[in-house]
């Protein structure tokens, strides 16, 4: 059956809302509330491969299913996307230039600075690997290794092959490079310099969201979306272990060799620069990259600076407590959906690193209690996190005539 025309928009706003990576339930409460400014009655169910709309009138019903992929977070697109629908309610635009503007936003989403890109990945992981503390040698192969990612990543983009294989062969090359050069550096650190360079692949935000769509009572969504992030976690970690595997048994290597000699101030550098890595991989506009990264900063050092006092569990609650507060107060200044600041607080907090080395203690640390206690780190911040978004009415609320979700 076809989709009346005066649907059509509502149909590709979700499915921009979809492939731009924004959680289903509040891609399902943001249909509802600007179907219902626009006097339209219909129902809509978002997972993670399909859209399902119901449209009614009062004498027909309209039925739309799309098969989509699974999207990725694009909070530039997700921003442009506010305003287009700000628009449609306020009657600033006319159903026949939708389409038009949702045209432009998918083309903005393909403007891609290589460069950009590559300093991104680069200072992403270098960044990182001075907040777990290393030495100046790991730090400067950190950030060659993480630029080497990004043309995986390029790859990636060309070839279905290594896109399919992309989390285990981006572990497995850097893997192997760096059992290389600790044969030519003996101060290298093995294990972090290899969290660090494929830091922004682990999957603790998107492990983190869907169990905010779990509690949120999107239990198929969130499901298939946890079943998909640990899948992804796994097979970063298989390329590790087949690295690993093969060097070890072709060369002498210590994998739990480890210096750190940075100054401390260096942590006060990484914190600013890995969230401003973030902001052009995730395409943030430029309006709001001022406030995404004091966000990030933020729910980092509050976080910090609490967890000497009142243990990780509270202090990651706090944190996100207040990540909520002030993404609401950035979003009503900047007119901007508070979730595109919340996201870039949320990446501080997630647990991503801890479930790597999680995994990997079980398997190379003989400490038993050691891997016990990253398990509960990890099991710790992601209670909070999500008590902290639960308690600050992130799940169920309802958003305002502008749409701030």
């Amino acid at each position: 059956m076809r989709i009346p025309k005066k649907y059509q928009f509502i149909v590709e706003i979700g499915k921009a809302l979809h492939i731009y990576g924004i959680p289903s339930y509040k891609i399902q409460s943001y249909l509802t509330q600007v179907a219902q400014t626009k006097g339209i009655t219909g129902s809509f169910m978002d997972l993670p491969t399909w859209i399902n709309y119901v449209f009614y009138d009062d004498k027909n019903t309209y039925n739309y299913v799309e098969c989509i992929p699974p999207g990725s977070l694009n909070l530039g697109a997700f921003s442009r996307i506010d305003e287009l629908t700000n628009k449609v309610i306020d009657a600033k635009i006319g159903e026949d230039e939708i389409d038009e503007e949702l045209k432009m936003i998918h083309a903005k989403t393909k403007e891609v600075n290589h460069l950009t890109l590559t300093l991104a990945y680069a200072f992403a992981a270098g960044s990182f690997s001075l907040m777990i503390g290393t030495n100046w040698i790991s730090f400067g192969f950190s950030l060659l290794l993480g630029a080497l990612t990004y043309l995986i990543v390029y790859l990636s983009n060309k070839s279905k092959y290594v896109e399919s294989v992309f989390e285990s062969l981006s572990a497995l090359v850097v893997t192997i490079i760096s059992c290389l050069l600790t044969f030519i550096f003996p101060d290298f650190n093995l294990g972090l310099t290899i969290l660090a360079s494929i830091i922004i692949f682990i999957p603790g935000l998107a492990i983190t969201t869907a169990l905010e769509e779990i509690t949120s009572k999107s239990l198929v969504a969130g499901g298939a979306k946890l079943f998909d992030a640990i899948i992804v976690l796994f097979k970063q970690f298989f390329g590790v272990i087949l690295g690993l595997g093969l060097m070890t048994s072709l060369l002498d290597i210590d994998v739990t060799h480890y210096v750190s000699d940075m100054p401390k101030w260096t942590l006060f550098c990484a914190i600013p620069i890995f969230s401003i890595t973030v902001l052009p991989i995730f395409q943030v506009r430029k309006k709001d990259m001022f406030f995404g990264v004091l966000t990030g900063v933020f729910a980092f050092f509050i976080t910090v600076f609490l967890s000497s006092v009142l243990g990780i569990l509270v202090s990651t609650f706090i944190g996100t407590l207040s990540v909520v507060g002030i993404s609401r107060l950035f979003g009503r200044i900047s007119k901007t959906p508070k979730s595109v600041y919340l996201t870039q607080g949320i990446i501080m907090l997630v647990p991503g690193s801890k479930s790597f080395m999680g995994l990997s203690n079980t398997f190379f640390n003989p400490s038993i209690t050691a891997s016990a206690n990253l398990f509960e780190e990890v099991a710790f911040i992601l209670m909070a996190i999500i008590g902290g978004l639960l308690f600050a009415g992130t799940f169920r609320e309802r958003p305002p005539r502008k749409m701030k979700l």
